[in-house]
């Protein structure tokens, strides 16, 4: 079915006010009008506009209307409701509101049921991306948010509306997940319900930590001496400090699991993995490069033996 630009009808922009649609109306029904006009599609143009007119001049359907046009702006292509079937117009130019095209009558019914029942429609969604830092995810919090709504006025001209919330944000969320705000979005048309607010949430990388699933992963650096002799070493947490025993003769990037220290899930918490990094001292003096040399000739090791196999 091809979607109807009203505002193009008329002669008018989106943004225009009810008395400059009032006054495009006025110009164009007289100017198509079947008795007077000679143009030859005259009856067809003088529909057109009044059918036109009965859309814009409502701010109910206005705002109906608005919705429809800006979804299709964005590349949503236009459809009549399910079960919906053209036909049961009638015919003459001197009824337009019993006239109107196939478009009109998809979206706001015959005459009829217009009549009958006050035109209503939910109020359209709003989302936004709330970042949340690891150590918020541990526990149920509060997160203020702030947003901005459009509506509709009673002359039919958007309007925005900037409303700020304090949102319960659950322990657990993960990244990407949706959280939906029931009735927080725009209001509805008529006696319909407001729209919801969608929360997308993100995770801020951390400058220590790295997420795989609901375990974390943290680098830790030890000495040469701490992995050859091993250590008792304090590690960071989302939740604290703890203390890590490094093991005797641990190698570079080898793991270290840190049972129940990575992020809270349904099913329990996840696990923290210290990946050990061998770090060389920046500077030595030569009493240190001394026993360096003598290390290196009483230990007989050779790091690349494989190679020579």
């Amino acid at each position: 079915m091809e979607f109807k630009d009203y505002y193009a009808i008329l002669g008018v922009k989106p943004e225009d006010d009810d008395k400059a649609i009032k006054t495009a109306y006025r110009k164009l029904a007289r100017q198509y009008h079947p008795d007077v006009s000679k143009h030859k599609d005259a009856e067809a143009k003088f529909k057109e506009v009044a059918e036109a007119y009965e859309v814009l001049h409502d701010p109910a359907k206005r705002a109906e209307y608005d919705q429809l046009r800006q979804a299709r702006s964005q590349g949503q292509r236009f459809e009549p409701p399910p079960g919906w079937q053209a036909g049961g117009r009638h015919n003459s130019y001197s009824q337009p509101d019993e006239d109107f095209s196939d478009f009109f009558s998809s979206i706001f019914g015959s005459a009829s049921s217009r009549n009958s029942q006050p035109f209503q429609r939910k109020g359209q969604d709003a989302e936004i991306e709330l970042p949340i830092f690891l150590e918020d995810t541990l526990a149920d919090t509060s997160k203020p948010v702030e947003y901005v709504i459009s509506y509709h006025d009673a002359q039919g001209q958007v309007k925005e509306l900037k409303k700020s919330l304090n949102v319960k944000i659950p322990a657990g969320v993960t990244d990407g997940e949706r959280i939906r705000l029931k009735g927080q979005g725009s209001p509805g048309v008529g006696d319909a319900p407001s729209g919801d607010l969608y929360l997308h949430i993100r995770l801020v990388p951390h400058p220590l930590f790295d997420v795989e699933g609901r375990n974390l992963v943290i680098t830790i650096p030890i000495a040469p001496w701490e992995a050859a002799l091993g250590q008792k070493i304090t590690v960071p947490t989302l939740n604290g400090k703890i203390q890590l025993a490094i093991p005797p003769n641990s190698q570079s990037g080898q793991r270290l699991r840190i049972k129940g220290k990575g992020l809270v899930g349904k099913s329990g918490s996840g696990d923290l993995f210290a990946v050990l990094k061998v770090v060389m001292p920046n500077q030595s003096d030569e009493a240190v490069k001394k026993l360096w040399t003598e290390l290196a000739g009483k230990a007989a090791f050779d790091p690349r033996a494989e190679w020579s196999k």
